[in-house]
C-alpha cells in the first residue's frame, strides 16, 4: 500500500497531533493490520526453515497476582455425569496476560478512539470490536527486536523494572545492531526483558507490584512523537512487547501517552505481556530475527482486548 508519511497525516489541531483515521477507509477496524496483505502472508510463510512452534503466550493465569488490581483468575473443573467432565473459568479478563489491545481500550480525549468514533463502546454496536480482528486472525512476518540485549551490550546491566525510556533513536540502533530491516506488515516484537525481572521477583514484591494501579516502573517505549513517527513510517502491522505496556512506565506527563498515539490515532495494535524470552534464545543461536508469526484473538463480538494466542514458526 503506498502509504502518506507520518509528517503527511493531518492534525488536529487543539492537540497538534497527528492521526490516520482517513487512511484505510472510513468504515476501518482493522488500522495498520490492513498492511498484512495476502501477499505479503505468503512471503511470510518462507521465513520457516525447520517448522519448529515456539510459545509467545504466558499461562492466562499468569502473572500472579494479576496486575493492576484485577481479580485472579478461577478455572473449576467439574464433573457432568459418569462419563463427561467440564470445566469453566470466572473472574477472567482477557487483558490480564498475554493480550491484544483493541481499539475499544483507549480514547483520545473528547475526539474518540481510532477513527474518531466518539460513543462509548456499549453505545458502539459492532464498531471496532476485537472480533474483527479475530475474523482474520494476526498473520505474517513477525521480527524481534532484543532491546535489553542491545542496551545491556552498550551500557552494562539493564533494570527491566525500572523506568527506561527506550527512544525511536535507540530502537533504530538496535534494529541495525541486529542487522534487521523493518519491512512494511512486520509484527514488531521487542524484548525488554521485563519477563524474566518479574520472574525472579520474590512473592512479597509481586504483591507489591499487583496493587498498584498506576506508576508500576518498568522500561519501554518512550511515548513521544518521534516513536510514532519512527513505527508508522517503518509501516508496523502491530507492536507486541513483553512489559505491561509497551511503553515505558510511569512516563513523562509532558511527553504523553504512546497508546494515545498509537492505538486511538494511528490505528496501531498493541500486544502487552508476550514471552520473548526462548525466542530470542534461538534467534540468536540462530542470528535470524524473523520469523512467521501468528496470533488469532478470541472472537469475542464487541471486545476490548483479547489474549493472543501467540506463537512464532520458525
Amino acid at each position: 500500500m503506498n502509504l502518506p508519511r507520518f509528517d503527511e497525516l493531518p492534525v488536529i489541531e487543539p492537540l497538534g497531533m497527528r492521526h490516520a483515521w482517513d487512511v484505510f477507509g472510513a468504515e476501518d477496524n482493522l488500522g495498520t493490520l490492513n498492511l498484512i496483505t495476502p501477499e505479503r502472508v505468503v512471503c511470510a510463510l518462507a521465513e520457516v526453515r525447520h517448522g519448529r512452534t515456539v510459545n509467545l503466550s504466558r499461562p492466562l493465569s499468569w502473572p500472579s497476582p494479576p496486575l493492576y488490581n484485577r481479580a485472579e483468575l478461577s478455572h473449576e473443573i467439574f464433573r457432568k455425569d459418569r462419563n463427561r467432565w467440564d470445566d469453566r473459568v470466572a473472574s477472567f479478563y482477557p487483558q490480564s496476560s498475554t493480550q491484544w489491545d483493541g481499539f475499544r481500550h483507549i480514547r483520545c480525549r473528547e475526539y474518540g478512539f481510532y477513527q474518531g468514533v466518539v460513543d462509548d463502546p456499549p453505545e458502539m454496536g459492532s464498531r471496532l470490536g476485537i472480533d474483527h480482528w479475530a475474523r482474520r486472525g494476526i498473520v505474517g512476518r513477525g521480527v524481534l527486536l532484543d532491546v535489553v540485549g542491545y542496551l545491556t551490550a552498550r551500557e552494562g546491566r539493564i533494570d527491566a523494572l525500572a523506568e527506561r525510556a527506550v527512544t525511536a533513536e535507540e530502537l533504530t540502533e538496535a534494529a541495525d545492531a541486529q542487522g534487521l530491516t523493518v519491512q512494511p506488515g512486520d509484527v514488531l516484537c521487542l524484548r525488554f526483558g521485563w519477563t524474566q525481572g518479574y520472574e525472579g521477583l520474590p512473592a512479597s514484591a509481586r504483591e507489591s507490584m499487583a496493587a498498584m494501579t498506576s506508576g508500576m516502573a518498568f522500561a519501554g517505549l518512550r511515548a513521544d512523537e518521534e516513536m510514532a513517527r519512527l513505527l508508522w513510517n517503518w509501516g508496523v502491522a502491530a507492536v507486541a512487547a513483553d512489559n505491561p505496556a509497551v511503553e515505558v512506565s510511569p512516563g513523562d506527563p509532558k511527553v504523553g501517552s504512546l497508546h494515545r498515539r498509537l492505538l486511538a490515532l494511528l490505528g496501531i495494535p498493541l500486544g502487552e505481556l508476550f514471552d520473548f524470552d526462548e525466542l530470542a534464545r534461538l534467534a540468536t543461536a540462530e542470528g535470524k530475527w524473523s520469523f512467521l508469526f501468528v496470533s488469532v484473538p478470541l472472537h469475542l463480538v464487541g471486545g476490548v482486548g483479547s489474549p493472543a494466542n501467540a506463537i512464532a514458526i520458525l
